[in-house]
């Protein structure tokens, strides 16, 4: 089987000797390719091209961004019938792309993520252990038995996202530090905490709530703080320990939300523990918990931080995410 595999060099739980113990592992079984990335959406840039040029596998080395980035090539070089609705600035979701002869492109590659980032939410949620040593034995066991399975992503305007997207203070959160890792720091559970708390008790607005919900067939939902949309459960990790904002959140179904209409202290608090306890997931009067949703579009009254799968992508004041199923291929 002809398979490249994109690693990150960076990434946070990896070395350049695991990574040379894993190549020479998935070497032994195909026929591999290696590409270390060098600049953020080289990822997406060499996934697109692999898709073109008929890989049969892609996997990636990396973390929930890696995984993210590589994707977005995928399914931009071989876009799901599903994606119906073309997006701004690039090609049309409802009919294959063509590659620069003109030809369109073989289908779409299997794709398989091994774990190297500090969270790797996308490649749990797929059942994959989060040793990388342990997780590449699994894929190497799906590989022989042809295990795969089509699973449903998220599209956010132009970008698709396979565990998360998220509206406010979460994304403040990863706005600072995706800060940090760029001036060099590891990313940690307590660089996440440590950002969290400061955003929370002294930068993000508290007070006046800026999103607003609105779906088709059913009344707006008004006076909005933060939304997460979820395509996977966990919506994280807090070291081992899951975080569940949409614990009926799955690949098999449309979008999940968790919304909140308030930020006081001791109701977020309440949030937070009902997060981890490991139960049914948040719930209260200032919460919003919608299941299975084909499509959600949210307005803004003024720019919001705005993620994608941990990755943040900027201030929107309106956004649409729609539910992609059977979208890409993965092993199992």
């Amino acid at each position: 089987m002809r398979a490249l595999l994109i690693a990150n060099p960076y990434a946070t739980s990896t070395t350049a000797v695991r990574r040379e113990v894993i190549t020479r592992a998935l070497a032994s079984e195909l026929d591999l390719n290696v590409v270390q990335t060098r600049y953020r959406g080289h990822a997406r840039h060499v996934a697109e091209g692999a898709a073109r040029d008929g890989y049969e596998l892609v996997l990636t080395l990396g973390g929930d961004g890696t995984v993210n980035e590589v994707v977005n090539g995928i399914l931009w070089a071989c876009p799901p019938p599903a994606a119906a609705q073309p997006a701004a600035g690039g090609p049309s979701a409802a009919q294959p792309a063509a590659t620069e002869s003109g030809a369109t492109p073989p289908g779409a590659p299997i794709f398989a993520p091994l774990p190297g980032g500090s969270a790797n939410v996308f490649t749990r949620a797929l059942g994959l252990p989060a040793d990388l040593v342990d997780a590449t034995g699994q894929v190497l066991g799906a590989l022989q038995e042809r295990r795969t399975k089509n699973i449903g992503v998220g599209l956010a305007d132009q970008r698709y996202f396979c565990a998360n997207a998220g509206l406010g203070l979460d994304a403040e959160v990863v706005r600072v530090v995706d800060g940090q890792r760029a001036r060099g720091r590891g990313a940690s559970s307590a660089m996440y905490i440590m950002a969290a708390v400061r955003q929370f008790c002294a930068v993000t607005n508290r007070r006046v709530p800026a999103l607003s919900l609105e779906r088709d067939g059913a009344p707006a939902l008004n006076g909005l703080f933060l939304g997460i949309v979820s395509n996977s459960s966990p919506w994280t990790y807090l070291g081992q320990r899951p975080v569940l904002a949409s614990p009926r959140a799955g690949f098999d179904t449309g979008l999940d939300l968790l919304a909140v209409r308030t930020l006081g202290t001791l109701r977020t608090l309440n949030l937070v523990r009902q997060m981890l306890d490991g139960g049914s997931g948040p719930s209260g009067r200032h919460v919003v918990s919608l299941h299975d949703q084909p499509v959600l579009t949210f307005r803004a009254t003024r720019p919001v931080a705005f993620q994608v799968d941990g990755e943040y992508v900027g201030e929107r004041e309106h956004v649409e995410l729609r539910s992609i199923p059977n979208a890409l291929r993965v092993l199992v």
